[in-house]
């Protein structure tokens, strides 16, 4: 079985994207991943895109997606830090990142998110195989 993992945030644009890219590439045995955002939003990042691919990660055919493009209810729920109220999104877990925005920045403020969102999607997978979070 499978987790189903959401990572939300407003425009699904970058940080979210980030996390299902990293999450596809690393924890793809364990999980089902998808991302969305609570605004329409009308492409990725293209320094999201530049960075993740530096790393090996392809995003070049992700899209922004919505809520309601996604699965109804997950096990997991990571919110980006985006400073608003999400929706709600049943889940079993959640958790909060709480990451800045680089949108607006240069590429070095991309591959530090993009480091800090690896890092975080490793300590939850890592959480998981260890059955130090129960699901």
């Amino acid at each position: 079985m499978k987790y189903k993992v959401a990572f939300v945030c407003v425009h699904n644009s970058c940080r979210s994207q980030m996390a299902e890219g990293w999450t596809k590439k690393l924890g793809n045995d364990i999980f089902e991943v998808y991302s969305a955002g609570t605004q329409n939003y009308p492409e990725v990042k293209p320094l999201a895109v530049k960075v993740m691919e530096e790393a090996g990660v392809d995003m070049s055919d992700h899209k922004p997606k919505l809520l309601t493009d996604i699965p109804k209810e997950v096990d997991i729920l990571i919110t980006m830090g985006c400073n608003v109220v999400c929706p709600f999104l049943p889940c079993k877990y959640s958790q909060d990142w709480g990451l800045d925005d680089p949108s607006g920045g240069v590429i070095d403020d991309f591959r530090l998110t993009r480091d800090l969102i690896k890092e975080k999607v490793e300590k939850l997978i890592n959480e998981i195989k260890n059955e130090k979070l129960k699901i």
